[in-house]
């Protein structure tokens, strides 16, 4: 296997800090009814992150936050300026901000949710890049992306993997997937918002005048469930240049929105298969490793178990992993990607350089 080109760190770019932005009418009774119960907590001497729940109103949800990374020398002045709100905070600190965002190529206007690990905020990794994991949600992924909810465990997976040293300290990137509840197929449809640049130019850029990350491929990765996982493997596959590994999560592998019909040329473009068998015929082609998951108690094990015996050569490395008594679900995809997928990814993937 070739060796991973030199560390290249990509700092973000400076960001003012906004002015709170105003809320509406119930979530100011929220806040404050969130505030009172604090401080009635605060009273008792009662510790209050063992009992918040997702669903809660933390006295910071809807503030201005920053993801406090420093910049360093070289910092790129022309990247997207994002104004970053606080959608949850987890009981170890760190929190999970909300953006919405224009893409400067796609044109298209929508949410991102981001997440950074507890290692991204200590000293030793503060002159470090990060990898990052775009994580795509099943069903429409409108209005919400459903990985930025903590009680998924998606965001304690990749701490406790971390921390176990059998995983990445993976920056989670958690876009909005279709611009309305229609499929889009993460694919740039003729006369419809370019949901394929979306996700594989604009939402990118975000991240890297964001975050500290990686200029090399070696450090980008898709995950996605049911049709998430269709986007993020046809991404993977159609950009190996810039991204280097998915997990797919019981996915399709065709396209398959009525919003193709009349466009047959582009459908096959943006069909898996065909990509597969396209980058597999290329031996000089940048290597992809596709992680698969699926549940015994879903269908679709015999068609991921068929592309990956025609598609896994050349370039292309695949892996099936079985979750044992797993349905088409967060909850057990969660719990594949702890057993084994996340470890998977991660073994290709470049990881953060603590200073010596």
């Amino acid at each position: 296997m070739p060796q991973p080109a030199p560390l290249t760190v990509r700092p973000p770019v400076p960001q003012p800090t906004p002015p709170p932005a105003s809320q509406p009418a119930h979530h100011r009774r929220s806040r404050r009814r969130a505030r009172l119960v604090t401080a009635i907590v605060a009273a008792l001497g009662i510790g209050l992150f063992p009992v918040v729940k997702y669903g809660d109103v933390l006295p910071d949800t809807g503030t201005p936050m920053s993801f406090g990374g420093r910049p360093t020398a070289g910092v790129r002045a022309d990247g997207p300026q994002a104004r970053f709100l606080t959608a949850d905070t987890l009981a170890d600190g760190t929190k999970i901000g909300v953006t919405t965002f224009r893409g400067k190529k796609s044109g298209f206007s929508g949410k991102v949710w981001a997440w950074a690990p507890p290692e991204y905020y200590e000293e030793r990794y503060r002159d470090s890049a990060f990898p990052v994991l775009i994580a795509l949600p099943g069903s429409y992924g409108y209005p919400l992306n459903y990985w930025m909810r903590p009680k998924l465990g998606l965001e304690s997976a990749v701490t406790d993997l971390a921390a176990l040293g059998r995983g990445k300290p993976f920056i989670l990137v958690m876009p909005q997937l279709n611009p309305e509840k229609r499929y889009h197929d993460g694919s740039d449809i003729p006369g419809r918002p370019k949901i394929g640049t979306w996700l594989a130019d604009d939402v990118p850029d975000l991240v890297r005048a964001t975050f500290r990350t990686f200029d090399t491929r070696d450090g980008w990765a898709f995950m996605g469930s049911s049709s998430g996982g269709f986007v993020a493997l046809k991404q993977v596959l159609q950009h190996p240049d810039r991204f280097r590994a998915v997990i797919a999560s019981g996915p399709d592998t065709r396209p398959d929105s009525p919003l193709w019909r009349g466009h047959e040329k582009e459908r096959r473009a943006n069909d898996p298969e065909r990509l597969a068998a396209h980058l597999s015929a290329r031996p000089d082609a940048p290597p992809v490793h596709l992680q698969f998951q699926i549940g015994t108690e879903e269908r679709g094990r015999a068609r991921l178990e068929q592309f990956i015996r025609r598609y896994a050569k050349g370039p292309i490395s695949a892996d099936l992993h079985v979750i044992q008594g797993g349905g088409h679900n967060a909850k057990s995809y969660v719990r594949g990607m702890r057993d084994a997928s996340l470890e998977a990814i991660s073994k290709v993937l470049r990881g953060p350089t603590p200073k010596d």
